[in-house]
């Protein structure tokens, strides 16, 4: 049956938010507003948190900050990454990571890259697979990170992972890159692509980060995939919008960008006139 209800339960039909920081007063902030549900981490994020800390005269080391997030995240998925890049480097801190860290809590996902070759490393092309699969026959969940194609999402689901991650804004980046367009990080790109003339840009039939989550979606869709779609690399609140409109499981936002979901500038002067608007003899009821 190609329907959503094929892929999750009817109870966890809304898009998922996970805050992709290792600020632990982020992660506390988005979990107060009741707006967490997961922690997306890496080691670079980690360890500058750590140091910063220490620079405030706080002792703590990078495990205790760790226990930390997952203790505040109280059960949600937080994914921790690995560094290895070889298969059996990679099974072995994966397991590491996860019998040290996973009994915090009970909510570690370990991070595994679809492919780690990088340069001239073609033999390593399958380990990364191969390490979603052994970590995944063990019980330890997975959420694979790199993804830029929805063949690599689909391989991923099929070796076990629990979560891809498709790299929205980084694809968006490497269209207009590829294309000798100037642009920021924070800025839009249109999820139906971007023309350059008459010509539609796009990385092998994906014209943008969207399209990439769309694709993913579709796929899983069409056989019932139970792997979870986490939109990773989200830099802006209406490319998140989109992101929910092309069927993602989760949604991975920085803290900033959280925060723009609930802007608006009409919002704001709707306010400043209903203050204003108040009667006094209504708001007395309320004392």
């Amino acid at each position: 049956m190609n329907t959503r209800e094929s892929r999750v339960d009817k109870e966890d039909m809304s898009v998922k938010i996970f805050i992709d920081s290792a600020r632990l007063e982020e992660i506390e902030k988005a979990k107060h507003y009741g707006l967490l549900d997961g922690v997306t981490t890496n080691p670079s994020l980690i360890k500058a948190a750590v140091e910063d800390l220490k620079k405030k005269g706080e002792s703590i080391d990078i495990a205790g900050y760790i226990r930390k997030i997952l203790t505040t995240a109280e059960g949600k998925p937080v994914s921790l990454e690995i560094t290895e890049t070889s298969h059996r480097e990679m099974v072995a801190q994966g397991k590491k990571l996860f019998a040290l860290f996973n009994p915090v809590a009970n909510n570690v996902y370990i991070k595994v890259p679809i492919n780690p070759s990088f340069g001239n490393q073609e033999d390593r092309d399958y380990q990364g697979i191969q390490t979603i699969r052994d970590l995944s026959e063990q019980g330890i969940p997975v959420n694979c990170t790199l993804i830029f194609t929805p063949e690599q999402a689909l391989l991923a689901a099929k070796a076990g992972a629990k979560f891809v991650s498709p790299f929205a804004g980084r694809i968006d980046d490497d269209i207009r890159a590829r294309a000798d367009i100037p642009f920021g990080k924070a800025d839009y790109f249109p999820a139906e692509g971007l023309y350059q003339g008459d010509v539609l840009l796009d990385d092998n039939g994906i014209v943008s980060g969207i399209d990439l989550v769309r694709q993913i979606v579709e796929i899983f869709q069409n056989f019932a995939v139970e792997t979870e779609v986490l939109a990773a690399s989200i830099r802006n609140a209406r490319q998140a919008r989109e992101a929910a409109l092309a069927g993602a499981d989760i949604a991975t936002l920085p803290f900033s960008v959280i925060r723009e979901l609930l802007v608006h500038h009409k919002t704001a002067e709707g306010m400043e006139k209903f203050t204003q608007d108040i009667v006094p003899a209504y708001a007395d009821l309320m004392k």
